[in-house]
Protein backbone atom coordinates (compact mmCIF):
# COMPACT_ATOMS: atom_id res chain seq x y z
CA UNK A 1 0.00 0.00 0.00
CA UNK A 2 1.44 3.27 -0.90
CA UNK A 3 1.73 6.11 0.97
CA UNK A 4 -0.96 8.44 0.16
CA UNK A 5 -3.54 5.72 -1.23
CA UNK A 6 -6.52 5.88 0.83
CA UNK A 7 -9.90 7.72 -1.08
CA UNK A 8 -11.41 8.75 2.62
CA UNK A 9 -10.04 9.30 5.98
CA UNK A 10 -12.11 10.20 9.00
CA UNK A 11 -10.06 12.10 11.27
CA UNK A 12 -10.75 13.75 14.97
CA UNK A 13 -12.89 10.94 16.02
CA UNK A 14 -13.77 9.22 19.41
CA UNK A 15 -14.09 5.29 17.71
CA UNK A 16 -15.73 2.90 19.19
CA UNK A 17 -14.73 -0.10 16.92
CA UNK A 18 -16.66 -3.07 18.25
CA UNK A 19 -13.06 -4.81 18.10
CA UNK A 20 -12.30 -6.34 21.01
CA UNK A 21 -8.13 -6.23 19.89
CA UNK A 22 -8.52 -2.57 19.46
CA UNK A 23 -11.51 -0.81 21.05
CA UNK A 24 -10.38 2.86 20.43
CA UNK A 25 -8.97 4.99 17.79
CA UNK A 26 -8.91 8.19 16.68
CA UNK A 27 -8.81 7.92 12.87
CA UNK A 28 -9.52 5.30 9.95
CA UNK A 29 -8.35 5.47 6.49
CA UNK A 30 -10.83 3.54 3.50
CA UNK A 31 -9.48 2.78 0.07
CA UNK A 32 -11.52 0.77 -2.35
CA UNK A 33 -14.11 0.43 -0.44
CA UNK A 34 -12.18 -1.48 1.97
CA UNK A 35 -10.66 -0.12 5.18
CA UNK A 36 -6.88 -0.02 5.32
CA UNK A 37 -6.05 1.41 8.44
CA UNK A 38 -7.15 2.42 12.02
CA UNK A 39 -5.28 4.43 14.99
CA UNK A 40 -4.44 7.41 16.06
CA UNK A 41 -3.97 10.55 14.17
CA UNK A 42 -0.23 10.99 12.76
CA UNK A 43 -0.74 7.05 11.56
CA UNK A 44 -3.53 7.95 9.15
CA UNK A 45 -2.15 11.46 8.68
CA UNK A 46 0.37 9.72 6.32
CA UNK A 47 -1.92 7.58 4.19
CA UNK A 48 -3.62 10.98 2.63
CA UNK A 49 -3.07 11.88 -0.69
CA UNK A 50 -3.60 14.81 -2.63
CA UNK A 51 -7.19 13.26 -3.90
CA UNK A 52 -8.41 11.65 -0.13
CA UNK A 53 -11.99 13.22 1.00
CA UNK A 54 -11.13 14.08 4.33
CA UNK A 55 -14.21 13.82 7.23
CA UNK A 56 -13.81 15.50 10.11
CA UNK A 57 -15.27 14.06 12.84
CA UNK A 58 -14.73 16.91 15.65
CA UNK A 59 -14.06 14.71 18.54
CA UNK A 60 -17.80 13.30 18.05
CA UNK A 61 -18.41 9.06 18.11
CA UNK A 62 -17.68 7.07 14.55
CA UNK A 63 -19.29 3.99 14.61
CA UNK A 64 -19.30 0.62 12.08
CA UNK A 65 -22.07 1.62 10.17
CA UNK A 66 -25.73 0.83 11.61
CA UNK A 67 -26.95 -2.74 10.39
CA UNK A 68 -30.89 -3.06 10.53
CA UNK A 69 -31.55 -6.41 10.67
CA UNK A 70 -35.15 -6.56 10.67
CA UNK A 71 -37.22 -3.90 8.16
CA UNK A 72 -39.68 -3.54 5.38
CA UNK A 73 -37.59 -1.26 2.74
CA UNK A 74 -40.41 -0.98 -0.04
CA UNK A 75 -43.65 -0.44 2.55
CA UNK A 76 -41.52 1.97 4.60
CA UNK A 77 -40.59 4.04 1.78
CA UNK A 78 -44.32 4.23 0.42
CA UNK A 79 -45.62 4.61 4.42
CA UNK A 80 -43.33 8.30 3.87
CA UNK A 81 -45.69 9.75 1.99
CA UNK A 82 -49.09 8.54 4.30
CA UNK A 83 -50.81 10.35 6.81
CA UNK A 84 -48.52 9.80 10.51
CA UNK A 85 -51.38 9.18 13.23
CA UNK A 86 -49.20 8.06 15.54
CA UNK A 87 -49.55 9.64 18.90
CA UNK A 88 -53.17 10.68 17.62
CA UNK A 89 -56.21 9.93 20.39
CA UNK A 90 -59.38 10.85 20.53
CA UNK A 91 -62.45 11.55 18.04
CA UNK A 92 -61.39 15.36 17.28
CA UNK A 93 -57.94 14.60 16.79
CA UNK A 94 -58.59 11.86 14.45
CA UNK A 95 -60.79 13.73 12.47
CA UNK A 96 -59.06 16.97 12.23
CA UNK A 97 -55.77 14.96 11.23
CA UNK A 98 -57.38 13.16 8.79
CA UNK A 99 -59.25 15.96 7.38
CA UNK A 100 -56.46 18.27 6.96
CA UNK A 101 -54.31 15.40 5.07
CA UNK A 102 -57.12 14.75 3.06
CA UNK A 103 -57.81 18.48 1.81
CA UNK A 104 -54.09 18.59 0.45
CA UNK A 105 -54.43 15.41 -1.42
CA UNK A 106 -57.70 15.81 -3.57
CA UNK A 107 -56.65 13.58 -6.44
CA UNK A 108 -55.82 10.21 -4.01
CA UNK A 109 -57.68 7.51 -5.18
CA UNK A 110 -57.00 6.20 -1.99
CA UNK A 111 -56.20 7.82 1.53
CA UNK A 112 -54.29 5.73 3.93
CA UNK A 113 -53.55 6.65 7.25
CA UNK A 114 -50.15 4.85 9.07
CA UNK A 115 -49.16 4.04 13.00
CA UNK A 116 -52.56 4.13 14.68
CA UNK A 117 -52.72 3.04 18.48
CA UNK A 118 -55.64 -0.04 19.16
CA UNK A 119 -56.92 2.42 21.48
CA UNK A 120 -56.86 5.57 19.55
CA UNK A 121 -61.21 6.08 20.71
CA UNK A 122 -61.85 4.90 23.43
CA UNK A 123 -64.39 1.66 21.75
CA UNK A 124 -63.00 -0.25 19.01
CA UNK A 125 -62.65 2.05 15.80
CA UNK A 126 -65.34 1.11 13.30
CA UNK A 127 -66.55 1.81 9.88
CA UNK A 128 -69.18 4.51 11.10
CA UNK A 129 -66.38 6.35 12.81
CA UNK A 130 -64.43 6.85 9.88
CA UNK A 131 -67.65 7.83 7.83
CA UNK A 132 -68.65 10.69 10.35
CA UNK A 133 -64.73 11.72 9.52
CA UNK A 134 -64.80 10.88 5.67
CA UNK A 135 -67.56 9.95 3.84
CA UNK A 136 -67.40 10.55 0.58
CA UNK A 137 -63.71 9.49 -0.62
CA UNK A 138 -62.39 5.51 0.41
CA UNK A 139 -60.16 5.92 3.41
CA UNK A 140 -58.08 2.88 5.57
CA UNK A 141 -55.76 3.29 8.62
CA UNK A 142 -53.48 0.61 9.38
CA UNK A 143 -52.16 -0.32 12.87
CA UNK A 144 -48.95 0.24 14.16
CA UNK A 145 -48.13 -3.31 13.94
CA UNK A 146 -49.41 -3.24 10.26
CA UNK A 147 -51.76 -6.76 11.05
CA UNK A 148 -54.76 -5.00 11.43
CA UNK A 149 -56.44 -1.96 9.00
CA UNK A 150 -59.45 -0.09 9.59
CA UNK A 151 -61.60 1.16 6.59
CA UNK A 152 -64.59 3.45 5.85
CA UNK A 153 -67.41 1.77 4.03
CA UNK A 154 -66.79 3.60 0.84
CA UNK A 155 -63.27 1.85 0.64
CA UNK A 156 -64.94 -1.52 1.77
CA UNK A 157 -67.49 -1.02 -0.57
CA UNK A 158 -65.89 -0.46 -3.66
CA UNK A 159 -63.18 -3.21 -2.73
CA UNK A 160 -65.55 -5.75 -2.53
CA UNK A 161 -65.68 -6.36 1.32
CA UNK A 162 -68.98 -4.96 2.41
CA UNK A 163 -70.64 -8.43 2.96
CA UNK A 164 -67.74 -9.81 4.44
CA UNK A 165 -65.32 -12.48 2.68
CA UNK A 166 -63.70 -15.85 3.38
CA UNK A 167 -60.44 -15.75 4.39
CA UNK A 168 -57.74 -18.04 5.52
CA UNK A 169 -56.80 -19.07 8.80
CA UNK A 170 -55.56 -16.39 11.62
CA UNK A 171 -57.25 -13.41 8.99
CA UNK A 172 -60.22 -11.84 9.69
CA UNK A 173 -62.91 -9.57 8.22
CA UNK A 174 -64.83 -8.47 11.29
CA UNK A 175 -68.59 -8.14 10.64
CA UNK A 176 -70.99 -5.92 12.36
CA UNK A 177 -74.36 -6.54 14.26
CA UNK A 178 -75.50 -5.63 11.09
CA UNK A 179 -74.84 -8.34 9.33
CA UNK A 180 -71.93 -5.99 7.23
CA UNK A 181 -68.63 -5.71 7.42
CA UNK A 182 -67.87 -3.53 11.04
CA UNK A 183 -64.58 -1.83 9.22
CA UNK A 184 -62.12 -3.56 11.16
CA UNK A 185 -59.85 -5.66 8.89
CA UNK A 186 -57.16 -8.55 10.46
CA UNK A 187 -54.40 -9.53 9.09
CA UNK A 188 -53.38 -9.31 4.75
CA UNK A 189 -55.91 -11.50 3.56
CA UNK A 190 -58.26 -9.26 4.84
CA UNK A 191 -57.10 -5.85 4.01
CA UNK A 192 -54.90 -6.91 1.16
CA UNK A 193 -58.17 -6.65 -1.48
CA UNK A 194 -58.21 -2.89 -0.74
CA UNK A 195 -55.09 -2.15 -1.57
CA UNK A 196 -55.16 -4.10 -4.42
CA UNK A 197 -58.35 -2.40 -5.26
CA UNK A 198 -56.74 1.33 -5.43
CA UNK A 199 -53.65 -0.08 -7.28
CA UNK A 200 -51.79 0.48 -3.85
CA UNK A 201 -50.27 -2.79 -3.23
CA UNK A 202 -47.07 -3.59 -5.04
CA UNK A 203 -44.56 -2.42 -1.97
CA UNK A 204 -47.23 -5.38 -0.55
CA UNK A 205 -46.38 -8.09 -2.85
CA UNK A 206 -43.30 -9.20 -0.92
CA UNK A 207 -45.37 -10.06 2.28
CA UNK A 208 -47.98 -11.82 0.09
CA UNK A 209 -45.77 -14.24 -1.53
CA UNK A 210 -46.14 -12.81 -4.42
CA UNK A 211 -45.00 -11.26 -7.34
CA UNK A 212 -46.53 -8.11 -9.78
CA UNK A 213 -49.05 -9.36 -12.31
CA UNK A 214 -49.23 -7.91 -14.83
CA UNK A 215 -45.68 -6.60 -14.71
CA UNK A 216 -45.21 -3.01 -14.03
CA UNK A 217 -44.38 -0.95 -17.34
CA UNK A 218 -41.26 1.53 -17.92
CA UNK A 219 -43.16 4.08 -16.28
CA UNK A 220 -44.47 2.04 -13.08
CA UNK A 221 -40.59 0.03 -12.43
CA UNK A 222 -38.91 3.81 -12.91
CA UNK A 223 -41.43 4.98 -10.53
CA UNK A 224 -40.80 1.96 -8.18
CA UNK A 225 -36.85 2.22 -8.25
CA UNK A 226 -37.26 5.76 -7.31
CA UNK A 227 -39.72 5.03 -4.08
CA UNK A 228 -37.17 2.14 -3.05
CA UNK A 229 -33.96 5.26 -3.37
CA UNK A 230 -36.57 6.88 -1.26
CA UNK A 231 -36.21 4.72 1.56
CA UNK A 232 -32.40 3.64 0.85
CA UNK A 233 -31.63 7.54 1.31
CA UNK A 234 -34.11 7.73 4.49
CA UNK A 235 -32.28 4.91 5.93
CA UNK A 236 -28.72 6.03 4.96
CA UNK A 237 -30.12 9.38 6.84
CA UNK A 238 -29.93 7.45 10.27
CA UNK A 239 -26.20 5.83 9.95
CA UNK A 240 -27.72 2.49 8.13
CA UNK A 241 -25.21 0.84 5.85
CA UNK A 242 -26.61 -2.94 5.82
CA UNK A 243 -30.51 -4.11 5.54
CA UNK A 244 -31.94 -7.31 6.13
CA UNK A 245 -35.33 -6.93 5.01
CA UNK A 246 -38.25 -8.87 6.03
CA UNK A 247 -40.78 -9.51 2.94
CA UNK A 248 -38.89 -9.76 -0.33
CA UNK A 249 -39.61 -11.22 -4.39
CA UNK A 250 -38.04 -11.38 -7.14
CA UNK A 251 -39.34 -8.01 -7.86
CA UNK A 252 -38.25 -6.42 -5.09
CA UNK A 253 -34.42 -7.43 -6.23
CA UNK A 254 -34.87 -6.38 -9.14
CA UNK A 255 -35.81 -3.08 -8.42
CA UNK A 256 -32.57 -2.79 -6.00
CA UNK A 257 -30.59 -4.33 -9.00
CA UNK A 258 -31.14 -1.77 -11.19
CA UNK A 259 -30.76 1.40 -8.19
CA UNK A 260 -27.36 -0.60 -8.13
CA UNK A 261 -26.44 0.02 -12.02
CA UNK A 262 -27.39 3.55 -11.71
CA UNK A 263 -25.20 3.69 -8.99
CA UNK A 264 -27.79 4.62 -6.26
CA UNK A 265 -27.90 1.34 -4.26
CA UNK A 266 -27.21 3.46 -0.79
CA UNK A 267 -27.13 0.17 1.64
CA UNK A 268 -25.89 -2.93 0.83
CA UNK A 269 -29.32 -4.63 1.28
CA UNK A 270 -30.37 -8.97 1.61
CA UNK A 271 -33.92 -9.56 0.38
CA UNK A 272 -35.51 -12.55 1.19
CA UNK A 273 -38.05 -15.32 -0.36
CA UNK A 274 -41.24 -15.24 1.61
CA UNK A 275 -43.10 -18.20 2.11
CA UNK A 276 -47.00 -18.03 2.50
CA UNK A 277 -48.83 -21.33 3.83
CA UNK A 278 -50.87 -21.83 0.46
CA UNK A 279 -47.46 -22.91 -0.93
CA UNK A 280 -45.60 -26.32 -1.39
CA UNK A 281 -42.54 -27.22 -0.57
CA UNK A 282 -41.25 -27.12 -4.41
CA UNK A 283 -41.48 -22.96 -4.25
CA UNK A 284 -38.79 -23.24 -2.04
CA UNK A 285 -36.55 -24.11 -5.37
CA UNK A 286 -37.56 -19.99 -6.56
CA UNK A 287 -35.86 -18.95 -2.90
CA UNK A 288 -32.83 -21.39 -4.55
CA UNK A 289 -32.31 -19.23 -7.63
CA UNK A 290 -33.03 -16.08 -5.97
CA UNK A 291 -29.75 -17.20 -3.26
CA UNK A 292 -27.62 -18.36 -6.35
CA UNK A 293 -28.81 -14.55 -8.35
CA UNK A 294 -27.86 -12.78 -6.07
CA UNK A 295 -25.03 -12.76 -3.59
CA UNK A 296 -22.73 -9.90 -3.52
CA UNK A 297 -21.55 -7.81 -1.24
CA UNK A 298 -24.18 -5.25 -1.69
CA UNK A 299 -27.33 -7.27 -2.98
CA UNK A 300 -28.06 -10.98 -1.30
CA UNK A 301 -30.93 -13.37 -1.04
CA UNK A 302 -30.41 -16.63 0.74
CA UNK A 303 -32.98 -16.15 3.54
CA UNK A 304 -36.85 -17.72 3.62
CA UNK A 305 -39.08 -14.99 5.73
CA UNK A 306 -42.01 -17.30 7.12
CA UNK A 307 -44.96 -15.51 9.40
CA UNK A 308 -46.09 -18.11 11.90
CA UNK A 309 -48.76 -16.07 13.75
CA UNK A 310 -50.32 -12.30 14.34
CA UNK A 311 -50.08 -10.06 17.09
CA UNK A 312 -50.97 -9.72 20.37
CA UNK A 313 -52.99 -7.01 20.35
CA UNK A 314 -55.89 -8.27 18.09
CA UNK A 315 -55.52 -11.98 19.51
CA UNK A 316 -53.85 -13.22 15.95
CA UNK A 317 -50.63 -14.15 18.22
CA UNK A 318 -50.05 -17.57 19.14
CA UNK A 319 -50.19 -18.48 23.19
CA UNK A 320 -49.27 -21.74 24.78
CA UNK A 321 -51.80 -20.85 27.52
CA UNK A 322 -55.25 -18.66 27.50
CA UNK A 323 -55.04 -15.16 26.69
CA UNK A 324 -55.19 -13.14 29.83
CA UNK A 325 -57.95 -10.85 29.07
CA UNK A 326 -60.00 -13.49 26.88
CA UNK A 327 -60.65 -17.00 28.15
CA UNK A 328 -60.64 -20.16 26.07
CA UNK A 329 -58.41 -18.19 23.38
CA UNK A 330 -55.03 -18.47 22.17
CA UNK A 331 -54.72 -17.65 18.55
CA UNK A 332 -54.40 -19.68 15.44
CA UNK A 333 -51.56 -20.62 14.19
CA UNK A 334 -50.67 -19.95 10.57
CA UNK A 335 -49.06 -23.37 9.93
CA UNK A 336 -49.30 -26.24 11.99
CA UNK A 337 -46.56 -26.81 13.70
CA UNK A 338 -46.07 -30.10 11.26
CA UNK A 339 -46.76 -28.12 8.32
CA UNK A 340 -43.91 -25.62 9.84
CA UNK A 341 -40.78 -28.58 10.49
CA UNK A 342 -41.52 -30.08 6.91
CA UNK A 343 -41.04 -26.06 5.28
CA UNK A 344 -37.52 -25.96 7.84
CA UNK A 345 -36.09 -29.00 6.85
CA UNK A 346 -36.53 -28.58 3.15
CA UNK A 347 -35.59 -25.10 3.13
CA UNK A 348 -32.40 -25.78 5.68
CA UNK A 349 -31.36 -29.07 3.44
CA UNK A 350 -31.22 -26.46 0.30
CA UNK A 351 -28.69 -24.34 3.10
CA UNK A 352 -30.98 -21.14 3.39
CA UNK A 353 -31.57 -19.17 5.89
CA UNK A 354 -34.94 -19.06 7.64
CA UNK A 355 -36.30 -16.32 9.97
CA UNK A 356 -39.66 -16.59 11.41
CA UNK A 357 -41.86 -14.07 12.71
CA UNK A 358 -43.14 -15.35 16.45
CA UNK A 359 -44.32 -13.12 18.50
CA UNK A 360 -46.37 -15.60 21.17
CA UNK A 361 -44.97 -17.94 22.72
CA UNK A 362 -46.60 -20.89 21.20
CA UNK A 363 -45.39 -19.59 17.94
CA UNK A 364 -41.66 -19.52 18.86
CA UNK A 365 -41.72 -22.79 20.34
CA UNK A 366 -43.77 -24.00 17.63
CA UNK A 367 -40.65 -22.64 15.57
CA UNK A 368 -38.26 -24.00 17.76
CA UNK A 369 -39.25 -27.27 17.30
CA UNK A 370 -39.22 -26.89 13.38
CA UNK A 371 -35.34 -25.70 13.26
CA UNK A 372 -34.99 -29.00 16.12
CA UNK A 373 -36.40 -31.14 13.77
CA UNK A 374 -34.49 -29.82 10.60
CA UNK A 375 -30.75 -30.22 12.49
CA UNK A 376 -32.03 -34.03 13.39
CA UNK A 377 -32.78 -34.68 9.63
CA UNK A 378 -29.90 -32.59 8.16
CA UNK A 379 -27.90 -32.82 10.71
CA UNK A 380 -26.06 -29.93 12.92
CA UNK A 381 -24.74 -27.00 10.72
CA UNK A 382 -24.19 -23.04 10.93
CA UNK A 383 -27.39 -22.23 9.80
CA UNK A 384 -28.14 -19.15 11.91
CA UNK A 385 -31.61 -19.57 11.75
CA UNK A 386 -33.50 -16.78 13.36
CA UNK A 387 -36.81 -16.69 15.26
CA UNK A 388 -37.93 -12.56 14.52
CA UNK A 389 -39.69 -11.05 18.08
CA UNK A 390 -40.09 -13.30 20.68
CA UNK A 391 -42.54 -11.09 22.39
CA UNK A 392 -43.72 -14.17 24.96
CA UNK A 393 -41.58 -17.07 25.70
CA UNK A 394 -41.72 -19.73 28.22
CA UNK A 395 -39.11 -20.80 30.48
CA UNK A 396 -38.13 -24.13 28.90
CA UNK A 397 -37.99 -22.52 25.81
CA UNK A 398 -35.35 -19.77 26.78
CA UNK A 399 -31.95 -21.90 26.47
CA UNK A 400 -32.73 -23.62 23.52
CA UNK A 401 -31.69 -20.62 21.44
CA UNK A 402 -27.94 -21.04 22.56
CA UNK A 403 -28.79 -25.13 22.47
CA UNK A 404 -30.14 -24.98 18.65
CA UNK A 405 -27.48 -21.88 17.41
CA UNK A 406 -31.14 -20.03 16.91
CA UNK A 407 -31.10 -15.97 16.71
CA UNK A 408 -33.05 -14.25 18.63
CA UNK A 409 -34.13 -11.02 16.55
CA UNK A 410 -35.40 -8.68 18.46
CA UNK A 411 -36.66 -4.67 18.35
CA UNK A 412 -36.08 -2.46 21.41
CA UNK A 413 -38.73 -0.02 20.31
CA UNK A 414 -41.64 -2.64 20.65
CA UNK A 415 -42.05 -3.38 24.37
CA UNK A 416 -44.81 -1.40 25.46
CA UNK A 417 -43.42 1.89 27.37
CA UNK A 418 -40.26 1.30 25.68
CA UNK A 419 -40.95 3.88 22.75
CA UNK A 420 -44.03 4.79 20.81
CA UNK A 421 -46.14 1.99 21.84
CA UNK A 422 -48.48 2.69 25.08
CA UNK A 423 -48.96 0.25 27.89
CA UNK A 424 -52.60 -1.05 27.03
CA UNK A 425 -54.23 -3.43 25.25
CA UNK A 426 -50.99 -5.41 25.22
CA UNK A 427 -49.74 -5.82 28.84
CA UNK A 428 -53.36 -6.97 29.92
CA UNK A 429 -53.67 -9.58 26.64
CA UNK A 430 -49.91 -10.97 27.85
CA UNK A 431 -51.16 -11.01 31.62
CA UNK A 432 -48.89 -10.33 34.41
CA UNK A 433 -47.65 -14.06 35.03
CA UNK A 434 -46.22 -13.73 31.31
CA UNK A 435 -44.72 -10.50 32.07
CA UNK A 436 -41.54 -11.38 33.41
CA UNK A 437 -40.81 -13.70 30.09
CA UNK A 438 -42.13 -10.87 27.82
CA UNK A 439 -39.18 -9.31 25.20
CA UNK A 440 -36.65 -10.82 27.36
CA UNK A 441 -33.87 -9.73 25.41
CA UNK A 442 -31.23 -10.09 28.83
CA UNK A 443 -33.23 -13.01 29.85
CA UNK A 444 -32.32 -14.66 26.28
CA UNK A 445 -28.69 -13.21 26.21
CA UNK A 446 -27.14 -14.34 29.28
CA UNK A 447 -28.96 -17.62 28.69
CA UNK A 448 -26.26 -17.45 25.64
CA UNK A 449 -28.34 -16.30 22.99
CA UNK A 450 -27.31 -14.13 20.23
CA UNK A 451 -29.52 -11.13 20.08
CA UNK A 452 -29.69 -9.05 16.69
CA UNK A 453 -31.76 -5.65 17.17
CA UNK A 454 -33.74 -3.74 14.68
CA UNK A 455 -36.83 -1.60 14.36
CA UNK A 456 -39.16 -3.24 12.28
CA UNK A 457 -39.40 -0.08 10.03
CA UNK A 458 -42.00 0.92 9.09
CA UNK A 459 -43.64 -0.44 12.38
CA UNK A 460 -41.19 1.73 14.85
CA UNK A 461 -39.32 4.42 13.76
CA UNK A 462 -35.60 3.35 11.69
CA UNK A 463 -33.61 5.82 13.51
CA UNK A 464 -31.07 3.11 15.35
CA UNK A 465 -30.11 5.65 17.84
CA UNK A 466 -34.05 5.58 18.95
CA UNK A 467 -33.35 1.62 19.23
CA UNK A 468 -30.07 2.03 21.66
CA UNK A 469 -32.05 4.67 23.69
CA UNK A 470 -35.26 2.04 24.06
CA UNK A 471 -32.55 -0.63 25.08
CA UNK A 472 -30.88 1.08 27.59
CA UNK A 473 -33.91 2.56 29.06
CA UNK A 474 -35.97 0.13 29.42
CA UNK A 475 -37.51 -0.25 32.90
CA UNK A 476 -39.65 -3.62 34.23
CA UNK A 477 -43.75 -2.77 34.06
CA UNK A 478 -44.10 -3.72 37.86
CA UNK A 479 -41.73 -4.11 40.84
CA UNK A 480 -40.00 -7.28 41.25
CA UNK A 481 -39.74 -8.25 37.51
CA UNK A 482 -36.63 -8.64 36.25
CA UNK A 483 -34.62 -6.29 34.42
CA UNK A 484 -33.85 -6.79 30.62
CA UNK A 485 -32.40 -3.27 29.62
CA UNK A 486 -28.45 -3.52 27.86
CA UNK A 487 -25.38 -1.53 28.10
CA UNK A 488 -24.48 1.06 25.64
CA UNK A 489 -22.20 -0.91 24.17
CA UNK A 490 -24.01 -3.83 23.89
CA UNK A 491 -26.60 -2.06 22.02
CA UNK A 492 -24.35 -0.79 19.98
CA UNK A 493 -23.50 -4.33 19.46
CA UNK A 494 -27.05 -4.87 18.40
CA UNK A 495 -26.60 -3.16 15.92
CA UNK A 496 -23.51 -3.96 14.73
CA UNK A 497 -21.53 -6.67 15.27
CA UNK A 498 -24.67 -9.34 16.03
CA UNK A 499 -26.17 -7.71 12.69
CA UNK A 500 -23.12 -8.44 10.94
CA UNK A 501 -23.40 -12.32 12.17
CA UNK A 502 -26.50 -12.98 11.06
CA UNK A 503 -25.86 -12.19 7.48
CA UNK A 504 -22.62 -14.38 8.39
CA UNK A 505 -20.54 -11.39 7.14
CA UNK A 506 -18.86 -10.77 10.90
CA UNK A 507 -15.46 -11.53 9.33
CA UNK A 508 -16.53 -8.26 6.73
CA UNK A 509 -18.93 -5.71 8.82
CA UNK A 510 -20.03 -5.08 12.22
CA UNK A 511 -16.41 -3.39 13.17
CA UNK A 512 -14.03 -0.54 12.76
CA UNK A 513 -11.11 -2.58 11.49
CA UNK A 514 -8.70 -3.08 8.88
CA UNK A 515 -9.94 -5.32 6.21
CA UNK A 516 -13.32 -4.69 6.75
CA UNK A 517 -16.10 -2.49 4.45
CA UNK A 518 -15.57 0.63 4.79
CA UNK A 519 -19.13 0.94 6.03
CA UNK A 520 -18.86 4.05 9.01
CA UNK A 521 -21.20 6.44 10.52
CA UNK A 522 -20.08 9.54 12.26
CA UNK A 523 -22.62 11.06 14.95
CA UNK A 524 -23.29 14.34 16.05
CA UNK A 525 -22.04 13.98 19.92
CA UNK A 526 -19.92 11.76 22.17
CA UNK A 527 -22.19 8.97 22.76
CA UNK A 528 -20.66 7.47 25.29
CA UNK A 529 -20.44 10.84 27.23
CA UNK A 530 -24.36 11.44 26.61
CA UNK A 531 -26.59 10.97 29.10
CA UNK A 532 -29.38 7.77 28.78
CA UNK A 533 -32.15 10.01 28.58
CA UNK A 534 -30.90 12.61 26.22
CA UNK A 535 -29.57 9.80 23.56
CA UNK A 536 -31.87 10.95 21.31
CA UNK A 537 -30.68 14.41 20.48
CA UNK A 538 -27.95 12.30 18.35
CA UNK A 539 -28.00 11.69 15.34
CA UNK A 540 -26.06 10.99 12.28
CA UNK A 541 -24.09 13.63 10.07
CA UNK A 542 -22.34 11.56 8.02
CA UNK A 543 -23.24 8.17 6.88
CA UNK A 544 -20.39 5.80 4.35
CA UNK A 545 -20.93 2.92 2.78
CA UNK A 546 -18.33 0.76 0.65
CA UNK A 547 -15.80 4.35 1.42
CA UNK A 548 -18.58 6.38 -0.11
CA UNK A 549 -20.82 8.79 1.16
CA UNK A 550 -24.25 8.34 1.44
CA UNK A 551 -25.62 11.04 3.94
CA UNK A 552 -24.10 14.50 5.09
CA UNK A 553 -26.30 16.21 7.53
Amino acid sequence: MSVGGADLVVVNGRMLTMDDDNPTAEAVAVKDGVIIAIGNGASIEELKGPATKIVDAQGSSVLPGFIEAHMHLFGGAAELDNLHLAGVHGFDALRDSIQDFAAKRPDARLLIGAGVDYAILPEPVTRHDLDRIIPDRPFVMSASDHHTMWANTKALEEAGLLHGRQVGQGNEVVMGADGLAAGELREGEAFGPVLDHYGANRTRLGLEGAEPNPYPSAGELAADRDLMHRGLEWCAKHGITSIQNMDGNLYQLELLAGLEKEGRLLCRTKIPFHFKNFMKLDMLEKASRMAATYKSEWLSSGMVKVFYDGVLDSWTAVMVDDYADRPGWRGEPLFSPEHFAEIAVEADRRGLQIAVHSIGDGAVRAVLDGYQAAAKKNGRRDSRHRVEHIEVITASDVPRFAELGVLASMQPPHPPGAMNFPLEPTISRIGRAKWPLSYAWRMLKNAGARVVFASDWPVSPVDPILGIQAAVMRKPWAEGMPDQSFSLREAIQGYTVEGAYAEFMEDRKGRLKTGYLGDIVVLSADIEATAPEVLHTVHPVTTICGGKITYQA
